[in-house]
């Protein structure tokens, strides 16, 4: 089930997030710089925030959290800046069914270009936003060590 996050999420997300992140970055980048009390701080302030502002949606199974997803538009451009699912859940349709909301969201909102930032050593979220219809963007590659993908919201079928 895709449902809109609420304040008592907050403490599930948080964690979710931390273990997600640990997966693809550990032995990648110094651990302190997604797992120290700092970043946690700064993260979950950031999660509170969007959870705020009405931007994150979560995915249950068996009544826990499964996954999560937030969006903003950053400079004018709807962008994806989160979208995790629990490790030991990967391959079970959640962050298809995550990513399928975010994009009927946007259509809805009349939103026909998305952006996201995908780690470089992520491979499989690469794979998996590229399977979805993300293609590299051809004016803006990079940021930093994230490759930057864009996505053209699919019109709704009539």
């Amino acid at each position: 089930m895709i449902r809109p996050a609420v304040p008592e999420d907050l403490d599930a997300v948080t964690a979710l997030h931390a273990e997600a992140r640990a997966t693809y970055y550990r032995g990648h980048i110094p651990d302190e710089a997604f797992d120290s009390p700092a970043e946690h701080a700064r993260t979950r302030a950031g999660w509170a925030a969007a959870i705020e502002r009405g931007a994150v949606l979560c995915a249950e199974r068996d009544g826990a959290l499964a996954g999560v997803a937030a969006s903003r538009t950053v400079d004018g451009v709807m962008t994806l800046t989160q979208l995790h699912v629990h490790p030991a859940l990967w391959r079970a349709g959640i962050g298809t069914a995550l990513h399928r909301a975010c994009v009927e969201g946007w259509r809805s909102a009349g939103v026909t270009t998305a952006r996201l930032e995908v780690f470089e050593h992520n491979r499989r979220a690469q794979d998996f936003y590229t399977a979805h219809g993300w293609t590299p963007d051809p004016d803006e590659p990079l940021s930093g060590n994230h490759l930057v993908m864009r996505l053209t919201v699919p019109r709704a079928v009539e």
